[in-house]
């Protein structure tokens, strides 16, 4: 008894390893995204601190890891969605590599003294608020991301970039409008966004005391 090739019994097609039956895997091209922008977080604290911290050519690159970042964090999720390479890492990491570039920014410009306590307590703490509540609801559904949330995600990532530059003049005084306006955004969303939580949660807790659970 001959076998038959591979090749022909699939019809001249070889198999795609991230469409097998077991799922997409590991190493692919949104989860390596998610990982590069992970490993650029410490790379980039050491570029806001070299020299001082304060000198434009450093700051500069360091401008290009951040921005490098925020990229990778805009095709990441969109590419796991289309080409269905969601794995349980890039549900995890995904979220992680957000918070931490965005995260260790705003406390670099704060240890320099270039950006106020307040300002990155207030969106750190939106953040993580956030996320909690997530956890508060997920048995009962998921939110999906508004306008009003992909905005502010615009606007922290061009004011940031902005104060992570050495800026002077008009540029300087523009960023800080930029800044106040991200800010704003972050509240008013954590705010819609634990006012839809709650409705929800509520939802959920009627269903199930309606199914007699």
């Amino acid at each position: 008894m001959t076998s038959t090739p591979a090749s022909a019994a699939g019809g001249g097609r070889t198999a795609d390893p991230e469409c097998s039956p077991t799922g997409p895997g590991l190493w692919n091209i949104a989860n390596i995204l998610t990982m590069v922008r992970l490993l650029l977080v410490p790379g980039f604290v050491l570029l806001m601190f070299a020299e001082g911290g304060h000198d434009p050519a450093w700051r500069s690159l360091a401008w290009a890891a951040f921005t490098i970042a925020m990229i990778t964090d805009l095709f990441d999720g969109e590419l796991a969605r289309r080409h269905n390479l969601v794995t349980d890492f890039g549900k995890i990491a995904d979220p992680i590599a957000d918070k931490a570039i965005m995260g260790s920014a705003l406390i670099c410009l704060s240890l320099l003294s270039e950006l106020p306590w307040w300002v990155t307590a207030t969106i750190l703490a939106r953040e993580l608020g956030i996320t909690l509540m997530r956890f508060w609801v997920i048995r009962h559904g998921v939110i999906p991301a508004s306008r009003g949330g992909k905005l502010k995600t615009l606007a922290q990532g061009i004011a940031v970039g902005m104060y992570i530059l050495v800026l002077t003049g008009p540029l300087a005084t523009l960023r800080w409008w930029v800044m106040g306006l991200a800010v704003v955004l972050t509240v008013a969303t954590g705010l819609d966004y634990v006012r839809q939580a709650v409705t929800l949660r509520r939802r959920g807790l009627a269903r199930e005391r309606a199914d007699g659970r």
